[in-house]
C-alpha cells in the first residue's frame, strides 16, 4: 500500500519529456505555416524619412530650362532612355530602346508601351476605331508607363551618380551597331557555350562535343580580330553554317534545360560585368580628357612663354593707377587657361557700353604667368585695361600667413539627396559651382578696391554688366544667383557640426558681385580660416572637396540674391538647354566637364564661346589651336 503513491510520480516523470517533445514537434509545424501566411510586402520598413547626400567632383547634370518641344528635345529624351543603368548588384544592364518616348509636365521621362502587347478589337475594313477603344488603349498605356517610370528614373540617376556626365556624352555620341554578321556570330557563340557543358557530359556524344569545341574556338578566334563586318574573312558564311548545324544537333539532344539556362545566365553575367568594366574604363578616359589641357593649348602656352623671354619689353602699357582707381569697374578672373580668360574678357568688353571703364585682374599660377603676360600684351580689348597677377608669388611674398599657396579654380559639385523612405520619388540631384580656397584671399590681394565682380573663366558675357555696380547690397557681401532648390538643412552630413541656418539657400559662382568693404567688416576670410581648421584633409581631393562646406558656411546670411536670369548655368553638361533661353541670358556658364574649348564640349553651345575667340593669332595657327 505504501508503494502505490510512488506510481503516479513515476508516471509524471516519464510524461514530462513526452510533453516537451510533443511541444517541439508542434512548434516545428506551426513556424513554417506562420511564415507562409505572414509574408510582408517589402523587406524593409522605415518610419522616419532621412536624407543621404553624396558630394562628387566634378559637377554634371542640370534639371532646369529643358527644351519643351522640338527635335532636339526628342533627341535628348531618346538618349536618356538609352542610358545603361547600374543594377543593385553593380552590373550594367543595357535597356532595349523604345521607339515612342514622351516627356511629362514634371520633367520625368515616360516609356510608351509597345502596342503589340495590348489586346485590341480589330475593326471592320476601312472603318476607323471607335473613340472608346482608343481611350481604353490610351488608359492601358498610361497605366503601364506609371509602372516603368519610377524604375527608369532611378536607373538614369544611378548611371549619372556613378559615371557623371559621361552617361549623357556617351549616349549623344553612341553609334548603333550595323554589323549584323558580327552580332550573329556573337549570338551563336553564346548559345554554343551554354550547351557545351551539358553535351560534354553525355555518353556517346564525343564527336559532337569535339565539333562544338572546335567551332567555339574558331568563332572566338575570328571575333578577337574582327569588330566589324568588313574585317571578317571570306569563309565566314561557311563557318556560320557549320556552327548553326552544330547548335541544331545540340538542341536535339536530351539535356537538362536548367543546366543550359544556368550556363547561359552565367555567360550573360560575365558579359555584363565585362561591359561594366569597359564602361568604367571609358568613363575614366573621358574624365581624363576633360581634365587634361589639350596638346595644342599646351603648345600655345609654351610658345607664349618662350616669346615672352625673347621680347621681355613687350609688357602692358596700362598705367598702374587704372587698377586701383574706383572710377573703373573691376573684374577678377582666376584662370590657368589663356584662351578661356581671353574669351571672358573679350565677351565682357564686347557687351559693354563703356569698355574704356573696365579693368580686368587675372590671377594665374607661376607656370602660366608669363604666357598670360605675353598674350594680353599682344592682344588689346578695345580700351579695357588688363593686369596679370602671379597668385602663387604674391601669396609667398606678401601674404605668407596663408597656408594655401596653390591657385585653386572654382570647384564644381554634384549633390545627391536621397530619401530612404521613398528613394524613387524623392531622390534629387542638384549641381552647383562654388568658390575655391583661393577666392578667400581676394580682399587681401586687392586691398585698394571696394567692389569687384568675380567671373569664372568658363563664362561668356552677352549683356552689359554695368548695372551690377548700381546695386545696393546693404550689409551683404556676396551677390550671387541662389539655388533655393537646395537648402543647407538638406546637407547636414556634409556641413558637419558647425551651426548654420537650415533654411538658407545654396548659391552659385560664375558671376558674383563682391563688396570687399563688407567682406573685411564681417571678417569673412578669418571665419573661413577658423572653419578650415575643423576639417581634416587627407589629400588634395579632400582639400578641394572642403570648398563645398567652407563656401556655404562662410557666407551665411551674407548672400545678396541676384536675378536668376543673370547667369544660365549648365552649358558644360546639360544637352537640354533651350537655345532661345541661352541667347537671351546675360551670361552663360559652361560649368561641368564638357568645356567649350575641348573636343568633348557640347557642339550646340560652342558657338556662343567661339564667337569671342581671338582669330588670326600666329601662335594659335602654329600650334593648330582650333577649339
Amino acid at each position: 500500500m505504501k508503494a502505490q503513491p510512488l506510481l503516479p510520480a513515476a508516471l509524471k516523470r516519464r510524461r514530462g519529456p513526452r510533453v516537451a517533445v510533443l511541444a517541439l514537434v508542434l512548434c516545428s509545424l506551426l513556424v513554417p505555416l506562420a511564415f507562409l501566411f505572414d509574408r510582408a510586402p517589402s523587406g524593409y520598413v522605415t518610419t522616419e524619412e532621412r536624407h543621404r547626400q553624396e558630394v562628387v567632383l566634378p559637377k554634371f547634370d542640370h534639371e532646369e530650362k529643358r527644351r519643351p518641344t522640338g527635335a532636339d528635345s526628342g533627341k535628348r529624351q531618346e538618349a536618356l532612355e538609352k542610358i545603361i543603368p547600374r543594377s543593385r548588384s553593380g552590373v550594367i544592364h543595357q535597356q532595349t530602346p523604345e521607339k515612342n518616348i514622351s516627356k511629362g509636365s514634371t520633367g520625368v521621362i515616360h516609356h510608351q508601351t509597345p502596342e503589340k502587347n495590348i489586346s485590341k478589337v480589330l475593326p471592320a475594313p476601312k472603318v476607323e476605331p471607335s473613340k472608346d477603344v482608343t481611350d481604353s488603349t490610351k488608359v492601358a498605356k498610361d497605366a503601364s508607363q506609371e509602372g516603368e517610370k519610377a524604375d527608369e528614373v532611378e536607373k538614369a540617376k544611378s548611371c549619372q551618380l556613378e559615371f557623371g556626365s559621361y552617361c549623357l556624352w556617351s549616349i549623344e555620341h553612341k553609334e548603333i551597331m550595323k554589323d549584323h554578321i558580327v552580332k550573329r556570330l556573337k549570338d551563336q557563340l553564346f548559345v554554343a557555350r551554354s550547351y557545351y557543358p551539358s553535351i560534354a557530359k553525355l555518353q556517346g556524344q564525343e564527336a559532337l562535343t569535339q565539333e562544338m569545341k572546335q567551332n567555339i574556338q574558331d568563332h572566338e578566334r575570328i571575333l578577337s580580330v574582327s569588330t566589324v563586318d568588313a574585317d571578317l574573312p571570306s569563309f565566314i558564311s561557311k563557318r556560320m553554317k557549320q556552327m548553326e548545324r552544330t547548335i541544331v544537333r545540340a538542341k536535339s539532344c536530351t539535356v537538362d534545360c536548367k543546366n543550359v539556362d544556368r550556363k547561359l545566365r552565367q555567360i550573360l553575367d560575365m558579359t555584363e560585368d565585362e561591359a561594366h568594366f569597359h564602361m568604367k574604363q571609358s568613363a575614366f578616359l573621358y574624365n581624363l580628357g576633360a581634365q587634361t589641357l589639350p596638346k595644342s593649348h599646351h603648345c600655345l602656352s609654351m610658345r607664349l612663354t618662350l616669346e615672352y623671354f625673347k621680347s621681355s619689353s613687350l609688357d602692358s602699357d596700362d598705367s598702374p593707377g587704372k587698377f586701383s582707381s574706383p572710377e573703373y569697374r573691376h573684374y577678377v578672373i582666376l584662370s590657368r587657361n589663356v584662351l578661356a580668360a581671353s574669351v571672358v574678357i573679350n565677351s565682357t568688353v564686347s557687351s559693354s557700353k563703356e569698355p574704356g571703364h573696365l579693368a580686368f585682374h587675372i590671377l594665374t599660377d607661376a607656370q602660366n604667368y608669363y604666357a598670360m603676360k605675353h598674350w594680353f600684351a599682344r592682344n588689346s580689348y578695345k580700351n579695357a585695361a588688363t593686369q596679370v597677377i602671379n597668385y602663387e608669388a604674391i601669396i609667398l611674398e606678401k601674404l605668407p600667413k596663408y597656408t594655401i599657396r596653390q591657385l585653386y579654380l572654382p570647384e564644381e559639385f554634384r549633390v545627391l539627396i536621397r530619401s530612404i523612405k521613398q528613394p524613387t520619388e524623392n531622390t534629387r540631384m542638384k549641381y552647383l559651382s562654388l568658390f575655391s580656397h583661393s577666392h578667400f584671399v581676394i580682399p587681401e590681394i586687392f586691398k585698394y578696391l571696394n567692389k569687384v565682380v568675380v567671373l569664372d573663366d568658363d563664362v561668356v558675357v552677352q549683356r552689359d554688366l554695368s548695372f551690377l555696380w548700381n546695386i545696393d547690397m546693404g550689409d551683404k557681401v556676396n551677390g550671387a544667383v541662389e539655388l533655393c532648390g537646395l537648402k543647407l538643412g538638406e546637407m547636414k552630413n556634409v556641413l558637419g557640426k558647425t551651426a548654420y541656418d537650415p533654411n538658407l539657400c545654396a548659391w552659385m559662382s560664375g558671376v558674383n558681385l563682391i563688396n570687399l568693404d563688407k567682406w573685411r567688416e564681417h571678417n569673412v576670410t578669418e571665419n573661413y580660416l577658423l572653419l578650415m581648421k575643423k576639417f581634416k584633409f587627407k589629400d588634395e581631393l579632400s582639400l578641394r572637396a572642403a570648398a563645398f562646406p567652407l563656401s556655404l558656411l562662410s557666407f551665411q546670411h551674407l548672400i545678396y540674391p541676384l536675378d536668376e536670369k543673370l547667369t544660365l548655368a549648365g552649358l558644360g553638361y546639360d544637352y537640354g538647354i533651350d537655345e532661345v533661353v541661352a541667347r537671351r541670358s546675360a551670361s552663360l556658364h559652361y560649368n561641368g566637364n564638357m568645356k567649350p574649348w575641348l573636343e568633348l564640349g557640347i557642339p550646340d553651345y560652342k558657338k556662343y564661346w567661339k564667337r569671342f575667340l581671338v582669330r588670326g593669332d600666329r601662335f594659335m595657327d602654329e600650334c593648330n589651336v582650333n577649339p
